[in-house]
């Protein structure tokens, strides 16, 4: 841990305000929540007397000693690892993660993580808290990440999601016939039997809201576009199961395999082989720190979801056709599916 002070004064004009919104404007390296974490652990002093009330009114004038601390990630080993690098600048990285990839070192991945990767990639990113990384995504959840290259960008990135303005759209293959697209507002949070797995909770639970519309229908699972309205821990693959349509593959929240009758057995082998959650983090738009411009990315689902949604097709266009009596029939099952307009997802 990195520790720094700081000092300023509260203009006059503050006059009456709470004490971690005058004072954010002074250090706007960082993010309010995080200078209000700071203000309860006692690390603010104002006119030489620590203040733990980010509530608490300023009269305008006092000076202020802010002690930063920043999580430093000299104990995390950097490592070469291969990194799918979308896009790249002064501020900030997107990575597209490959599926099985973990993001922080933790129990059981003390290592050969994403953040070991961009330690190795770049060495700079030791500043920055975290390594710059401002959200993740499941072991095996593939897909587009941002990641800062500096505070200001972090800061920045932060309070977008916090705002919940940064778009992010999921490709998924869920188990059972979905009807209809709609969203999902169901509160998250630990789950009370098993404090390892998260559950949609009435009581307790953070808000999550989740967008979903149906892009194929198989045989006895069905294929969906999902829009986060919040982020909270493996919403996709609560909300999903909440509705009765785990992700297919999805080990912790998933249900029995259901496989149709008549599928090929090499069909059949196929998805019981398929060990992880079916999600894909494809598109991604935020407000660039530094520019303060619109920007997107989209990243192809990886050749294991695209398996998996032709193994499916193929699946459904055998039974159609064995139904109609065209067993010998030589069909062309090649079908490209567009990436649907962001006018297109419900607000």
């Amino acid at each position: 841990m990195s520790q720094q002070v700081l000092t300023a004064t509260i203009p006059h004009e503050a006059l009456g305000d709470r004490l971690d919104v005058a004072i954010s404007p002074l250090f706007s390296d960082y993010s309010r929540n995080r200078i209000q974490q700071w203000i309860k652990d006692g690390n603010l002093k104002v006119d030489g007397e620590v203040w733990k009330k980010p509530r608490q009114a300023v009269l305008g004038g006092e000076n202020v000693e802010l002690l930063v601390e920043i999580e430093n990630t000299t104990e995390i080993p950097a490592q070469e690892i291969e990194l799918d690098i979308v896009y790249e600048d002064d501020s900030i990285m997107v990575i597209n993660k490959p599926p099985g990839l973990v993001v922080h070192p933790g129990a059981g991945n003390p290592d050969r993580t994403l953040m070991n990767a961009l330690l190795f990639y770049n060495p700079a990113l030791r500043e920055v808290p975290r390594a710059g990384i401002v959200h993740r995504l499941d072991k095996d959840t593939s897909g587009l990440m941002v990641v800062a290259k500096n505070v200001p960008a972090q800061t920045s990135l932060v309070s977008q999601l916090q705002r919940h303005a940064v778009e992010r759209i999921y490709d998924a293959v869920v188990v059972g016939k979905m009807a209809r697209g709609g969203t999902i507002d169901k509160a998250i949070g630990r789950s009370p039997g098993d404090r390892k797995k998260m559950a949609v909770r009435a009581m307790g639970g953070k808000e999550a809201v989740s967008h979903y519309r149906v892009l194929e229908h198989f045989r006895e699972h069905t294929r969906i576009r999902v829009k986060l309205e919040t982020g909270r821990t493996h919403q996709i693959r609560v909300h999903m199961a909440y509705l009765g349509f785990p992700l297919v593959g999805d080990p912790v929240y998933g249900s029995r395999f259901r496989i149709p009758k008549k599928m090929q057995e090499e069909f059949v082998q196929f998805l019981r082989g398929f060990h992880r959650q079916a999600l894909h983090a494809g598109a991604l738009s935020l407000t660039h720190p530094a520019t303060g411009k619109t920007m997107k990315w989209k990243a192809p689902m990886p050749d294991d979801l695209f398996e998996l949604v032709d193994v499916l097709r193929e699946d459904m266009q055998d039974y159609e056709n064995a139904q109609l009596g065209y067993d010998d029939f030589d069909y062309d099952y090649g079908v490209e599916v567009e990436w649907v307009t962001d006018e297109d997802i419900p607000d």
